[in-house]
């Protein structure tokens, strides 16, 4: 017997338990008849998003063609997965500000540290002969005597080059956190942009970081393109919204009354 709970996982009644339920009245009776219920404690009204008969008046009412575009089911279980991939976003960003400001700050002090690498590497050299550790070759120490002599142009290049990507990669957190379509776009672009860099990186070295970073983007440029159906691919923006409102309780209502769907007018609701 399978004891895991995550089968008969239900992201409608999640998101509804986080965010509250969501209910609207139609302005059509026959619609509006097949929301409602009347209760010893009083009218309740279902909700959009899971179906279940909420006891109060309705969260807003009108015609049905501009009911709220409540996501639910598939499309909560891929919002959840495009906010992963935003923190994932703001997280990288943030890291590469930081480093651009690093690298920033280095180059105002770099006399400073060549000072202090000049000092105190020969101090630790007796240490490291005895437990059999070539300072000289070790990564850090090769890596601060290659910055010592790159010059202040091509420090200033890579600070502003850091900092770029780091602004990328935030904006792509951003649009893909709020599920806008021009968010989608970015963080695919920007995304496939740099996969030939990653392949070039694994071929000079194969590290677990690397592997995982590279997965990950690939992951998130192909399964954007796929769900959100992106440049006309899967029948472009057009599909996307009509799939996104084939799964509207009201719009099943509408096809339970013999009427076919009308345009999608609404904005989506998390």
């Amino acid at each position: 017997m399978n004891l895991s709970p995550w089968p008969h996982f239900d992201w409608n009644l999640r998101s509804c338990g986080l965010h509250g339920h969501v209910t609207y009245r139609p302005d059509e009776q026959a619609l509006a008849d097949r929301l409602h219920s009347t209760t010893a404690a009083g009218e309740a009204w279902r909700c959009l998003r899971c179906a279940t008969y909420v006891i109060g008046e309705p969260h807003g009412s009108g015609p049905a063609d501009q009911a709220p575009v409540v996501l639910a089911g598939k499309a909560l279980r891929d919002a959840a997965i495009l906010r992963f991939l935003a923190v994932e976003r703001g997280i990288r960003g943030v890291l590469l500000v930081l480093l651009a400001y690093g690298v920033y700050k280095f180059d105002g002090s770099r006399q400073a540290l060549e000072k202090v690498f000049d000092t105190y590497l020969p101090l630790l050299k007796p240490v490291a002969d005895k437990l059999g550790v070539d300072l000289q070759s070790t990564g850090p120490v090769h890596l601060i005597e290659k910055a010592l002599t790159t010059s202040h142009r091509t420090l200033i290049l890579i600070t502003i080059g850091v900092l770029a990507y780091g602004a990328l990669e935030l904006l792509e957190a951003v649009g893909l956190w709020l599920m806008r379509r021009w968010g989608e776009y970015v963080a695919v672009v920007g995304t496939a942009v740099f996969i030939p860099l990653e392949v070039y990186e694994l071929i000079e070295k194969i590290t677990w970081l690397r592997i995982a970073a590279m997965v990950v983007n690939v992951f998130a440029v192909v399964y954007i393109i796929w769900t959100k159906r992106l440049f006309g691919f899967r029948g472009g923006h057009a599909a996307f919204e009509a799939e996104r409102h084939s799964v509207s309780l009201l719009e099943v209502e509408r096809a339970a009354l013999g009427r076919q769907p009308a345009p999608p007018t609404g904005h989506p609701v998390g």
